[in-house]
């Protein structure tokens, strides 16, 4: 009877013990649901060419196939400046998963668009000025007719100076720098590839796979200088964008991520404000391509 009885406190106290073992081996990150994360970083942005429309009580023509290009900073300070940090090209994010494997977040791409100078575009439409405005110089009518994008003569600072010298101003000089401002929410899947690498506690270490789909609006600073116009110079919402994306995520001591994201989308926009004048718009769509490097935190409140 007590060999019955010790055996039995033995299986129990067993028991006991691989169970602790069972808890003791579940790891913080083998779950996602209901965990924040954040994260900042930068980008660099490659864009298709574009036929962009410029419209005003004067003036309609089309510039076809705008060259642009993205205006890196390179390694710099200002990333983690908390002054000057939005000033390069920069992306943030905040989510929140609602299961293991799906997230759901928004986030501000800020990238940076520029006309490429010194190129040769055709031009389609018209331009009649009144001949007291410096832009008159460009008065005519346009019919897939070469114009040099360059800035003609007109010095930096301004067209003013080039005036000043009997130079015209600059036909165009157009960029979405302060910037090309993507306001996006995004539904996100995660899954976790550690044991691919044969990694034994992803605590430590963790490896994860993330794709996306994501829509916004698109809310630039829009800098032109067109025809010797005056520029506006406020934000404005300019219209819409679509994306989707993939990327790789390296979790480190649970809490701590470091994530390299491609990113691409469609762009379109409807109302861009160009000069100081509400009957000055231009409208324009085209595709993006975003290289993402971020850091972040993901936790439990």
């Amino acid at each position: 009877m007590k060999t019955k009885i010790l055996f039995f406190f033995l299986v129990c106290f067993s028991l006991n013990i691989f169970a602790q073992e069972e808890i003791a081996i579940e790891r913080y990150t083998a779950h996602n649901k209901g965990k924040f994360f954040v994260s900042w970083g930068g980008n660099r942005d490659s864009y298709t060419k574009s036929d962009v429309n410029f419209r005003g009580k004067d003036y309609n023509f089309t510039v076809a196939d705008m060259k642009a290009h993205d205006k890196p900073k390179g390694y710099h300070i200002d990333y983690i400046n908390p002054a000057n940090m939005t000033i390069p090209q920069t992306n943030f994010r905040m989510g929140y998963f609602i299961n293991d494997h799906y997230s759901i977040s928004i986030g501000w791409d800020h990238m940076k668009y520029v006309m490429t100078q010194n190129q040769t575009a055709n031009v389609t439409g018209y331009i009649n000025l009144p001949a007291d405005e410096a832009g008159s110089f460009y008065n005519g009518v346009y019919n897939n007719t070469p114009v040099d994008m360059s800035q003609n003569g007109a010095k930096e600072g301004g067209y003013d100076q080039g005036v000043v010298q009997g130079n015209p101003p600059a036909f165009l000089m157009y960029e979405h720098t302060d910037g090309l401002n993507y306001i996006n929410s995004e539904v996100s899947r995660h899954d976790d590839i550690s044991k691919w690498f044969g990694l034994p506690n992803t605590d430590k270490v963790q490896i994860n796979l993330t794709e996306g789909v994501g829509a916004g609006v698109l809310y630039p600073k829009t800098n032109t200088t067109l025809l010797g116009k005056e520029r506006h110079d406020d934000f404005h919402v300019s219209g819409f964008g679509v994306s989707a994306k993939a990327g790789i995520n390296f979790t480190f001591f649970k809490y701590f991520y470091l994530q390299g994201e491609l990113k691409g989308g469609y762009i379109d926009m409807k109302d861009i404000r160009t000069t100081v004048s509400n009957d000055d718009k231009a409208t324009q769509h085209f595709l993006f391509f975003q290289r993402i490097i971020a850091v972040g935190g993901i936790f439990r409140i």
